[in-house]
């Protein structure tokens, strides 16, 4: 009996090697990528995240092959519209005169309805023929009109209503409740505005970015930048085409984090520790608090001879959330699109399975001893 208590022991032990080879890789251990960065050879650079260090990462160039798109600078706009080719002009001629040309005995008012602006910037009056009123606000173009009136209608007074037409409107494609064309009302017609406009923003949109198509310009911007700097709600123009979508940047997770997938991002600027919250955390009893790394990869050009950035095209950030300037760094941090977070293993795992299987073996062995019993 006590022979073969002995064999299951050994028969353990010896098998206990193999086994843990052939257990399912999980996270990376942290320092087993130290190790490998230390290498001669390593293809790739290693650095710890620290303060001393921010200032300079924060100089590298972008990463994430994400077009970072310029944005339209402020400028305050006039309270009324101006005239364009394509815009309706409804015009109210006034005339007492008895024998007046435009009206009949027995009217004092004629209408000339639906007059649209042709390409040129003009209309054709009676009499007149085609008159320019291109680029003139409703107010002066009214003052022309009838300045050209009086040549043959000294008594005439007019009255001018405008609809604007498609060079005086702008669309609002998607990522509202009512998307449509829309009138500019005057020269200073917001991006907000127009959003206003269309009903709001979809609430299940994340993190929504504005583009603005201005003839072959895109501009960009995110709504959380536009309501917490308000100088820079840019004026529209004539024909611009408004997109509101949800922010297409996401970075992954791996390793002992609570999660591994893609994860959008929720905000503009997303430090270290905003990525793992979004990922659910670390896994209890199984991540490396003192090995959270970022994998990066730069475009060649970062490496370039006068350009301040890595070492190599591929780096691993690390961070130490057990101190007080880990954390602090962490939060300083910036995830770019596309960054790999990885949680790695914490030493401690590796005991932690030797000593399940060292207690499967004890199990084996305990009802090996009931049988032979």
């Amino acid at each position: 009996m006590r022979c073969l208590k002995t064999f299951f022991v050994l028969a353990g032990l010896a098998l206990l090697p193999a086994a843990c080879d052939s257990l399912p890789g999980g996270a990376p251990v942290s320092r087993d990528i130290v190790r490998e960065a230390e290498q001669p050879g390593a293809d790739f650079a290693l650095y710890p995240v620290t303060r001393a260090f921010l200032p300079s990462v924060a100089q590298w160039p972008e990463t994430g092959a994400y077009e970072v798109l310029p944005w339209l600078p402020y400028a305050q706009g006039a309270k009324t519209q101006i005239i364009q080719p394509g815009d309706t002009l409804n015009i109210q001629v006034w005339d007492s005169n008895d024998n007046s040309l435009l009206t009949a005995p027995s009217q004092r008012m004629t209408q000339l309805q639906g007059m649209k602006v042709a390409g040129d910037g003009t209309i054709f009056m009676p009499y007149l023929g085609n008159v320019s009123v291109r680029g003139m606000t409703p107010d002066l173009a009214r003052a022309h009109l009838q300045e050209a009136l009086e040549t043959i209608v000294p008594s005439a007074q007019v009255q001018l209503a405008m609809e604007e037409g498609r060079n005086n409107s702008v669309d609002l494609v998607s990522g509202v409740s009512r998307p449509g064309t829309y009138p500019m009302p005057d020269r200073n017609y917001t991006v907000m505005g127009l959003i206003s406009a269309g009903g709001g923003i979809g609430v299940n949109l994340n993190n929504p970015q504005i583009r603005l198509v201005r003839g072959s310009r895109i501009y960009g911007t995110s709504v959380q930048n536009l309501l917490n700097n308000p100088r820079l709600d840019s004026l529209l123009r004539g024909g611009d085409r408004v997109f509101v979508e949800e922010d297409e940047r996401y970075f992954l997770s791996f390793g002992a984090t609570r999660t591994e997938a893609l994860h959008t991002f929720t905000k503009d600027r997303m430090s270290a520790m905003d990525a793992i919250s979004i990922t659910g955390g670390l896994q209890d009893g199984a991540a490396d608090a003192k090995g959270i790394l970022v994998l990066r990869e730069y475009p060649a050009t970062a490496v370039a001879p006068g350009v301040r950035g890595p070492r190599q095209t591929r780096v691993v950030f690390s961070l130490d959330l057990t101190s007080a300037e880990g954390l602090f760094s962490a939060r300083q941090f910036e995830i770019n699109p596309q960054d790999l977070v990885i949680a790695t293993e914490a030493p401690i795992n590796d005991a932690v399975t030797v000593a399940g299987l060292i207690g499967n073996f004890v199990g084996v062995f305990n009802s090996a001893s009931r049988i032979n019993n």
